[in-house]
């Protein structure tokens, strides 16, 4: 299994592109099933999740090819299967979401329990319920489950929980029902947005998309129709992640992508006393001669991301003071602390959700394990920082959400190799 070497202490420098969201292609491919005619997506990256889902969508019948370096069409205007291959869906979470248009497409979806990160209870109950709720029925085994709706029609459902994945596979769901849906408690995300301005262009009626209330008039069955190529917008977790590289190591811009969607993050590492540069398209991040410690809280956007909570934190190991840490989304999310800890960090766990980081701290290469994509990239971080060199081991979980990461960190003078 391949890992990452790499040798630490040496400093940063120079400019680095943005690829294209992985939250959002990950949800535009599924909607190719509302379409009659070819998808066209331009800036895709290359990332195994996105290779896992297009392994999805072939098997049920769907025509992929790429067309361009990072374009691919979609044509799903064939779909015969209904069940999503286990030993594919088993290995990412994504995969729940083909399951909505799956099942407004052809009335019937069988699926496993979804895979992905394991980061503590990610239920899949709000997906059920908004199934039910839209006239669906729900079996459940030891295998998985399996949806059946002769007709899907319109619902007015409010999430007990905001949710990212929920409110896009509902949201697409409802696009071919019969009648209004209104899904209350609604995500904000900018991927959501995106998504929702496509799927208008190309004859759906969805309102209020990026508020809490969205209203989607579905068309009785009738597919979509492309006018227009979808191109996914920059992945601001990517975005993110690099700006901390560079208050971490060294002098980072970061390009191609839309500082509007991180502004959150941009606030929290000026908190940290971080340099910081803004254009229209690029955020520059400049390491300060010391680094302050900042508390900092996780909340769905557009809050501070809960993807760049693990990166932080390794950032806060060489802050000066002590700064607490406080995981609101997710239960498991701190799987990754002991590792840091045996590399030099001071964490004091408080609970499941909080902890604090006394700093700065020398940090010392050693072998690691990536638990899942966020915390895997995180000692990346740690292991460039980081005195000495350092083994991570497992990166599929890495290259599930960072295209050729390795090639793009080399460009800024890092030293890691593929093994």
């Amino acid at each position: 299994m391949a890992e990452f070497l790499i040798k630490g202490g040496k400093a940063l420098k120079g400019e680095i592109e943005v690829m294209g969201a992985k939250n959002s292609v990950l949800k535009v491919f599924p909607a190719s099933l509302l379409f009659s005619n070819t998808l066209r997506i331009k800036n895709v990256p290359l990332i195994e999740d996105v290779f896992r889902m297009i392994d999805l969508l072939e098997d049920i019948g769907s025509k992929v090819g790429k067309t361009g370096e990072n374009t691919f069409e979609i044509n799903s205007g064939k779909v015969s299967g209904s069940k999503l291959r286990k030993d594919i869906a088993e290995r990412f979470r994504g995969s729940i979401v083909l399951a909505g248009p799956l099942l407004a497409r052809s009335g019937k979806v069988i699926f496993p329990h979804p895979g992905g990160c394991v980061i503590g209870k990610r239920p899949i109950d709000i997906f059920l319920d908004g199934w039910t709720k839209m006239g669906a029925k729900v079996k459940e085994n030891g295998e998985g489950y399996e949806i059946t709706a002769a007709r899907l029609r319109g619902a007015d459902f409010t999430f007990k929980n905001i949710s990212v994945t929920g409110t896009e596979t509902l949201m697409m769901t409802a696009v071919l029902a019969e009648g209004k849906t209104i899904l209350r408690n609604a995500a904000l995300e900018p991927e959501i947005e995106s998504l929702a301005k496509f799927l208008n262009e190309s004859g759906a009626k969805i309102k209020g998309a990026g508020s809490p209330t969205i209203e989607i008039e579905g068309t009785r069955g009738k597919l979509l129709r492309a006018k227009n190529p979808f191109e996914v917008i920059p992945d601001r977790i990517e975005a993110g992640t690099f700006l901390i590289l560079g208050a971490a190591m060294g002098k980072v811009k970061v390009k191609n992508c839309n500082p509007e969607h991180i502004t959150t993050v941009i606030a929290t590492l000026r908190s940290a006393g971080v340099k910081l540069e803004v254009g229209k398209d690029w955020v520059a991040a400049e390491k300060p001669k010391t680094l302050l410690a900042s508390d900092m809280k996780t909340r769905e956007y557009p809050g501070f991301a809960t993807d760049l909570q693990a990166p932080f934190t390794v950032l806060m190991t060489q802050a000066k003071g002590d700064s607490m840490i406080f995981e609101t989304v997710f239960e498991g999310r701190l799987n990754y602390v002991e590792e840091l800890v045996r590399m030099g960090a001071s964490i004091t766990p408080l609970d499941q959700h909080r902890i604090l980081v006394q700093g700065p701290t020398i940090l010392r290469g050693r072998e690691i394990e990536s638990p899942d994509l966020r915390a895997g990239l995180a000692f990346v971080i740690a292991a460039l920082v980081a005195k000495g060199e350092s083994t991570i081991k497992n990166i599929y979980q890495i290259d599930r959400g960072y295209e050729k990461i390795e090639e793009r960190l080399k460009k800024l003078g890092a030293d890691i190799k593929r093994k």
